[in-house]
C-alpha cells in the first residue's frame, strides 16, 4: 500500500482550494495560514491522519481554525459535586452581580470620580457602607484576594516586628502557598508559640514583648485538628491584646456572612462573629462563602483600616470597577438573608435540600434516555471546597453513565459546553447538587452530544 504522505498537497495549494479561502470571510489570514502549515505538519508527520479527500482536509483547517480561535478561558458546567471548586473558579456570580458588572464594563463609572461634589473620589468607597452595616466593623476595604489582605494587614501594623501565631494555624492554603510564606513576605516576623495540636492563652502572653506587633489567628478552614487539642480562641485572647494594646488580626478565609447551620454546615464564624469575639482586623475571600467575585475584604477597626488604605501596598493590591461592582451587588442581598440564600448560587446549591437535587438527577436522567444514553442515579457525597466547612458532607445525587467512564470524562471536558465530572469505581458520575436548575437542559444536551 503506498504512502499517502506522499501525496500530501502543499500549503499554498490549500490556500487556494475553494473551501479554504472560504474560511478567509471571517478569520483574519494569518490564522488560516498558521491552521493549513499545522494539518499539513500533522499530517506529514502520521499518515494515520492524512485527511481524505478535497472536503476532509477544508474540514480538518477549520478544525483547526476553530480550536485556535476559541477562548482559554470558558463556562464550564461543574458536576463534581464540589461547589465552591477552585480549579473552576469558585463562586458563580448571582444574576444581580452578573447585571452589574455588565453595567459598568459597558462605559465610563464613577470609580474615583465624586458625582456629587465634581471632584476625585476614592474607590475604596464603594463597598465599605455596605460591608460595615453587614459586619458591624468599624471600616472596610476590599483588595485583591484575601492572601493579599493578610499581606497588607501585617506590613500595616507589624512590618518589622512580631506576629504571634500558634504553630497549630501554619496551614497551606491552595496552590501550595504557606501562610508563614506570605507572612515573610509583609516584612511581619512569625514568632510561633504552643504545639501543634495544643496552644494556650498563656502560650501567647509569655512570647509578648517589645518585638510583639500583632496577634495573628488564622482559621483552619481547609482541615480539622481532633483528639487531644486546646486552642486559645479570639475571644480568649482579646484581654490580652488589649492589656498590651495589640491588634488581634484574624484570617477568616471563608468569608461567611450568615450562619448556615439549618442546612447542616455548622464550625464556621461568620465575620459579624469574629469580630464581636474581639478581632480588630478581619480578612476573608469574597468568592468562597460569600458568593461574590475574587476579593479580599478587610474589616475592623478604623484606626488600622485608615492605615492600611494609605499603606503603598494597597494600590498594588486594588481591585478594578468589575470586582467592585459584581461584590457591591452581591453584598446588597445580603441586607435580606431569605433572598441571599435564594439569589446567590453558592448558598442556593449548599442550602438545596437533597430532594431537589433528586429531582433535577431525574429530569436530566429523562432527556439523556430520551437522547439513548443509559446512566443511572446514585446517591452521592457532595463537598462545599475551597477549604470551607471541610468536613461536611452534602448529600446529592448524582448520573452514572454507562461506557468508559475516562471516553466520557476526555469527551465531557473537549465538548461546547464542556462538563468536568469525577470518576469513581470505574463509572463517570455527574453530581447534580453543582448544577443549577437553569443548567440542567444545557448539562442533557452536552452528554447526548458527546455520545456521538
Amino acid at each position: 500500500m503506498s504512502d499517502l504522505r506522499r501525496t500530501l498537497p502543499s500549503v499554498s495549494a490549500l490556500l487556494e482550494s475553494a473551501g479554504v479561502r472560504a474560511l478567509l470571510a471571517d478569520a483574519p489570514r494569518p490564522l488560516v495560514v498558521d491552521a493549513v502549515r499545522e494539518v499539513v505538519a500533522r499530517a506529514r508527520e502520521s499518515g494515520a491522519s492524512v485527511p481524505k479527500g478535497p472536503d476532509g482536509w477544508v474540514q480538518a483547517v477549520a478544525d483547526r481554525l476553530a480550536t485556535t480561535r476559541r477562548a482559554s478561558l470558558r463556562p464550564v458546567l461543574n458536576a463534581t459535586g464540589v461547589v465552591l471548586h477552585t480549579n473552576l473558579g469558585r463562586a458563580p456570580l448571582a444574576r444581580a452581580a452578573i447585571d452589574a458588572v455588565a453595567r459598568v464594563a459597558a462605559g465610563y463609572a464613577n470609580l474615583e470620580y465624586e458625582l456629587s461634589s465634581g471632584e476625585r473620589g476614592s474607590r475604596y468607597t464603594h463597598c465599605t457602607a455596605l460591608l460595615t452595616e453587614l459586619t458591624g466593623a468599624q471600616d472596610a476595604l476590599v483588595v485583591n484576594n484575601c492572601a493579599a489582605a493578610l499581606v497588607l494587614a501585617l506590613d500595616t501594623v507589624a512590618s518589622g516586628r512580631e506576629a504571634i501565631l500558634s504553630r497549630g494555624e501554619l496551614v497551606e492554603i491552595g496552590g501550595g502557598f504557606r501562610v508563614h510564606e506570605i507572612m515573610a513576605k509583609s516584612g511581619a516576623r512569625l514568632r510561633e508559640v504552643g504545639a501543634t495540636n495544643r496552644t494556650h492563652v498563656g502560650d501567647y502572653a509569655a512570647a509578648i514583648g517589645p518585638a510583639t506587633g500583632a496577634l495573628l489567628k488564622v482559621h483552619r478552614s481547609n482541615f480539622q485538628v481532633v483528639g487531644f487539642t486546646a486552642d486559645a480562641s479570639v475571644r480568649e485572647l482579646a484581654p490580652l491584646a488589649r492589656a498590651h494594646d495589640l491588634p488581634i488580626l484574624h484570617d477568616l478565609g471563608s468569608g461567611l456572612l450568615i450562619p448556615l447551620d439549618d442546612a447542616g454546615l455548622t464550625g464556621e464564624p461568620t465575620a459579624g462573629e469574629a469580630l464581636a469575639a474581639g478581632a480588630n482586623v478581619v480578612m476573608m475571600s469574597g468568592d468562597k462563602l460569600l458568593g461574590g467575585p475574587q476579593a479580599g475584604l478587610i474589616v475592623g477597626d478604623a484606626r488600622y483600616l485608615a492605615a492600611m488604605r494609605a499603606n503603598p501596598l494597597a494600590r498594588a493590591y486594588r481591585v478594578d470597577k468589575m470586582t467592585l461592582a459584581a461584590l457591591e451587588a452581591t453584598l446588597a442581598l445580603y441586607r435580606e438573608p431569605s433572598v441571599a440564600r435564594r439569589e446567590i448560587p453558592t448558598l442556593a446549591l449548599l442550602c438545596a435540600p437533597v430532594s431537589e437535587v433528586r429531582a433535577r438527577a431525574e429530569r436530566c436522567a429523562a432527556r439523556l434516555r430520551a437522547g439513548g444514553v443509559a446512566c443511572a442515579l446514585v446517591d452521592d457525597d457532595a463537598t462545599v471546597g475551597a477549604g470551607a466547612f471541610p468536613t461536611a458532607i452534602l448529600p446529592s445525587v448524582a448520573l452514572a453513565l454507562d461506557g468508559d467512564a475516562e471516553r466520557w470524562a476526555a469527551a465531557l471536558r473537549t465538548g461546547e459546553p464542556a462538563v468536568v465530572g469525577r470518576v469513581r469505581d470505574g463509572r463517570l458520575l455527574l453530581d447534580l447538587r453543582t448544577i443549577p436548575d437553569a443548567d440542567v437542559d444545557a448539562l442533557a444536551g452536552a452528554v447526548v452530544a458527546a455520545r456521538a
